[in-house]
């Protein structure tokens, strides 16, 4: 019997398995400005986040914005908080047993683990679990549909700096991007669909993404042009025409010019032109969060309303409808091709 450093005792002749990653971005642990003030700590500390030098920055974030931003923001995730706790870490863990259930079906010998990118469940542990479970190849699958070295790039750093401490790495394969995926873009038009059944077609849809600094785009981020083409992807699917759809970006921090247009901005201008009902749906995320539930769907129609508005309706992300599901079963099984499963 050999022992190796970090992890469980290894004993010669045992079975190597397959393991699944899943990430997402994250959450705090409680709806409290303790819970926040950690969180946007290590959230805002992370140097593929905020691209500024990191010493300069330190001290903003540390004198100024951990002062402020925790108590504000706990606020807000205490309106979405749930008797489950996190809309995102409650619906991740719905994902989870979700495709499990359904890739077990077939290939019952792989292990899934759930890891977020900040707070807890943390990435390491979830790495460490897979570990003992005797995991010798790892998928990791970051559920960010359009690459971006702040949510992806952070994600892969995250997993090979926990990996570098371990005496045996295991085989790797990770998941960049799946926008142009097109169960992916099937389980979106899907989505619109059945949305427009129950609620009837607006005038527009607006397809927000989280937005980024401009200058991360012409420093070579291709992030962009990923959500441009997934809106692209589902009108072409749903035979829309270009006038009946927008492409914004939301969530903007700071001074610095971010992707534009803006959605906050946006909403408050259409009414104006003669739009006044909209839906309003945000592909770039995988999961329902403080971004969709707050800042869009309650944060956002009050700018539409207040601008003269008169319907305002968000679209859900995909969560784990059954669609999705299959879509992420689909894409693991895809990108396992070749490994023992």
């Amino acid at each position: 019997m050999v022992k190796f450093v970090g992890e469980k005792n290894y004993e010669h002749g045992s079975k190597d398995k397959t393991g699944v990653l899943i990430t997402n971005l994250g959450t705090p642990d409680a709806p409290d400005a303790k819970s926040l003030r950690k969180y946007l700590n290590q959230f805002l500390s992370d140097q593929r986040v905020i691209e500024i030098p990191k010493f300069l920055w330190q001290i903003i974030l540390k004198g100024i914005i951990l002062q402020v931003r925790p108590r504000k923001s706990a606020a807000n995730y205490k309106k979405i908080w749930t008797d489950n706790g996190s809309p995102l870490l409650d619906i991740s863990k719905k994902q989870i047993q979700g495709v499990k259930k359904i890739i077990s079906l077939k290939y019952p010998n792989i292990e899934f683990a759930l890891g977020m990118r900040y707070g807890n469940p943390s990435i390491k542990s979830a790495l460490k679990d897979l570990q003992n479970r005797q995991v010798r190849r790892l998928l990791v699958l970051p559920l960010y549909p359009q690459y971006c070295a702040a949510t992806t790039g952070s994600t892969f750093d995250e997993v090979t700096n926990t990996l570098q401490t371990w005496r045996w790495i295991p085989e790797l394969r990770f998941i960049n991007q799946y926008f142009e995926e097109e169960e992916y873009i099937d389980a979106l038009a899907s989505s619109i669909k059945n949305f427009w059944e129950k609620n009837e077609k607006p005038q527009k849809i607006v397809f927000s993404y989280h937005g980024i600094p401009k200058k991360y785009l012409t420093n070579g981020d291709p992030y962009h042009c990923f959500c441009l083409k997934t809106t692209r992807l589902v009108k072409e699917k749903m035979n829309l025409a270009d006038e009946e759809i927008i492409t914004t970006f939301q969530s903007r921090f700071g001074r610095a010019e971010w992707l534009k247009p803006y959605t906050a901005e946006t909403l408050k201008e259409l009414p104006s032109k003669g739009v006044k009902d909209i839906h309003i749906i945000s592909p770039g995320f995988s999961a329902d969060c403080l971004e969709t539930l707050e800042e869009l769907e309650e944060e956002n129609r009050e700018y539409f309303i207040e601008a003269g508005g008169e319907k305002y309706k968000y679209i859900p992300c995909l969560n784990d409808n059954e669609k999705h599901l299959k879509f992420i079963s689909h894409l693991i099984i895809k990108h396992t091709q070749g490994w023992k499963v």
